[in-house]
């Protein structure tokens, strides 16, 4: 019944433009991520079930979770709730429930709804047993009527997909389970922390899917979205570890990587509740070893920031040539080798002062540029800014492309620089920061997250690497890991 379903929406995409569909956020999963998403639901022994998929589209989901529960002897009877307000796909759907409820051999009675799946709720009911989605993937203004409906879990830019999540969290009866695909940029940062604590005070996480490459996973759809699947249950507590696995595509599930990794490795135990999604023993290796250190910028008084002026606002105020009323202003470009290379004849290298609100005291700093392209070997690329360097100057400005990281009550001394630089400069590092967030932007809000050593830690590692005369990665990794080897064995002597 999914060929027949996955056949019927293709007819339906070659009349529908792209472009129309991507207003709504509406995206059709593979007929193999569909199979698997239906497969991860532990079917209980019951006659009845109760199952809702918001969001329905053509009904792909529904077709396979129909499918595998063709092959449970026990389930005699579905009730099967479907929303979707797209007019322009309507026929479809009910044409697709129609042809599965005469073919599946049990008894199947459906009922489509066409109003807001999330606003309709005034008071939602947990009734589903299961919830499978594809929630649409489209932004929303904060004060839309959605938003609204759910602000217990909105914070800044919202988005449909875990509003969706969150109002199908509150229709699972208790011990239900939610298979949903959606982007993983839930799993850290601010504008997600609500989403977050009301996912882990309501659920318990028992299986994360990743997909390696994030432009093959809605292929024909050009969707270019770090994406994953996830399976809840509305149980708090009941399991220490998850199933994390991987394929590197939606069509390849033969080739799955599978790991069952400690849930305390998974879900951060801080405020932010952040998800390291790891799929190796080499990534949970990674989070093992940093776990020896307790301490964030923050805690050290110290923070990341991202630079202060967005240039091409600014252009009046550039200028190419250093003057009496200008100060040096850095960009990414800037970052070479560890080191900061000015002038470069690039244009807009100077600011003018009267800007002041976005001048910055020339004082140490460790520069990190704020966005990487996908093939780069490196999230984090740093260099060491030494006010020392530049004498003549009392203030200097940064783009917003660059990040830098600061001292708020005093300056950083030139060994605490080192030592940060060691630190951002590691392979360790490296991973650690992919681990916990899946794009190419470094985001100050999941670096002030980040362990880090104490203090003197930071300092004996700037003073060892200092020593060394050498700021490339492999000097980095052996001063980190000689450092760590050593952190770990004390930390074991006190325990």
């Amino acid at each position: 019944m999914l060929d027949y379903v996955i056949s019927k929406t293709q007819e339906y995409l070659d009349g529908m433009p792209k472009t129309k569909r991507k207003k709504i956020g509406q995206f059709f999963t593979s007929r193999e991520t569909a199979r698997f998403m239906a497969g991860l639901f532990s079917v209980p022994k019951k006659e009845h079930l109760d199952i809702l998929d918001p969001g329905t589209g053509s009904a792909i989901l529904t077709a396979a979770l129909m499918e595998r529960l063709q092959q449970e002897s026990s389930v005699k009877s579905v009730s099967l709730i479907c929303y979707e307000t797209e007019p322009a796909i309507l026929d479809l759907l009910k044409d697709n429930l129609e042809y599965i409820k005469s073919i599946v051999r049990f008894d199947l009675d459906y009922t489509i709804i066409t109003d807001n799946y999330i606003t309709s709720q005034q008071l939602p009911l947990a009734f589903a047993d299961f919830v499978i989605g594809n929630p649409p993937y489209l932004k929303v203004n904060r004060l839309a009527e959605e938003a609204q409906a759910m602000s217990h879990v909105v914070y800044g830019a919202p988005n449909l997909y875990f509003l969706f999540a969150s109002r199908s969290i509150e229709n699972l009866r208790d011990k239900g389970e939610l298979v949903y695909i959606i982007p993983r940029s839930w799993t850290s940062g601010a504008y997600f922390k609500a989403f977050r604590n009301f996912l882990f005070k309501k659920t318990t996480i028992e299986h994360i899917h990743l997909f390696i490459s994030r432009d093959k996973v809605f292929e024909q759809e050009a969707v270019l979205q770090e994406t994953m699947i996830i399976k809840l249950k509305k149980e708090i507590g009941t399991a220490n570890e998850i199933v994390i696995s991987s394929t590197e595509t939606n069509n390849d599930f033969n080739n799955i990587q599978e790991i069952t990794v400690p849930k305390k490795l998974v879900i951060g135990n801080d405020d932010n509740q952040y998800v390291y999604l790891v799929t190796n023993k080499e990534e949970v290796n990674v989070l093992e070893r940093l776990s020896v250190f307790h301490n964030t910028l923050p805690s050290l008084d110290m923070k990341m920031k991202t630079g202060l002026t967005v240039d091409f606002r600014e252009r009046e105020h550039l200028m190419d040539e250093p003057t009496n009323d200008n100060v040096p202003m850095f960009f990414a470009q800037h970052l070479k080798d560890g080191r900061i290379t000015f002038p470069i004849g690039k244009h807009g290298e100077y600011i003018d002062t009267r800007k002041s609100g976005l001048l910055q005291d020339n004082t140490n700093y460790l520069f990190v540029k704020r966005f990487t392209s996908k093939e780069e070997s490196r999230r984090l690329q740093s260099s060491i800014y030494l006010q020392d360097d530049f004498p003549t100057y009392k203030q200097i400005s940064t783009q917003n492309k660059l990040n830098f990281i600061t001292r708020n009550k005093k300056s950083l001394t030139k060994q605490m620089v080192y030592g940060l630089y060691c630190l951002f400069n590691s392979t360790l590092y490296d991973k650690y920061y992919r681990i916990l967030n899946g794009s190419t932007q470094v985001n100050s809000t999941e670096v002030n997250t980040m362990p880090m050593p104490t203090l003197e830690g930071i300092v004996y590692l700037g003073q060892r690497l200092m020593a060394s005369n050498d700021l490339t990665e492999k000097t980095c990794d052996r001063i980190l890991e000689e450092y760590l080897d050593d952190e770990i064995r004390r930390s074991e002597k006190v325990s």
